[in-house]
């Protein structure tokens, strides 16, 4: 018998990455292929501009597909494990692996000294937003192998651990939890993380 699943939360880091990095891809593609045209205007040989139009095509391609791709990580508690899924991972993580939960602000979980310039353009919009810490005796998958799939911005350390940032954070912790003991989440208290959630500052 298959699992109940919960709701899909949207990874917000991976999806922040994805819609900085889709435009300035899109970009360079159209700088491209307005490139490719102005030699060919000019009458540059055929090979010179084509090699522009190709490089540009592709570019503003792979800037399309970001967009697409923006919303598409997302995790999703079930009454058995977690899934964690991105365009190019599918990770299920056991209850049973579990060994605590804890919260914590992005920023104090990467100090700026701590990162790289990179990471630090990221984590610095999202300081001040709560993360959940998922404390595991042992992923399914190492963690080298997992950041060839995810930002360096899921684990803090080499310990056994997974941060999760979703933007409705309380509301996916309750629901974790009641699926995780069995239940479900019930009308009233998802009404009351909606309306706690709707009284916070916007970001």
């Amino acid at each position: 018998m298959a699992s109940k699943g919960g709701r899909k939360y949207p990874l917000v880091i991976f999806t922040f990455m994805l819609s900085r990095w889709w435009t300035a891809v899109f970009a360079l593609g159209l700088a491209m292929l307005g490139l490719a045209w102005v030699l060919r205007s000019w009458g540059y040989e055929q090979w010179r501009w084509l090699v522009f139009a190709v490089l540009g095509g592709l570019s503003v391609l792979m800037g399309i597909g970001m967009w697409l791709m923006r919303k598409s990580a997302y995790v999703q508690p079930f009454t058995d494990h977690l899934r964690l899924v991105t365009p190019f991972l599918r990770l299920n993580i056991s209850y049973k692996r579990f060994r605590r939960t804890s919260t914590a602000n992005l920023g104090s979980l990467f100090p700026p000294k701590s990162i790289s310039n990179s990471l630090r353009e990221v984590v610095e919009p999202l300081a001040k937003l709560s993360a959940i810490v998922i404390e595991v005796n042992a992923l399914p998958m190492s963690q080298t192998m997992l950041k060839l799939f995810l930002s360096p911005l899921f684990f803090k350390d080499k310990s056994p651990h997974i941060i999760i940032l979703v933007d409705e954070w309380m509301r996916f912790s309750a629901e974790m939890d009641s699926l995780r003991n069995g239940g479900s989440v019930s009308a009233p208290q998802q009404q009351r993380d909606i309306s706690i959630l709707s009284k916070l500052p916007k970001k």
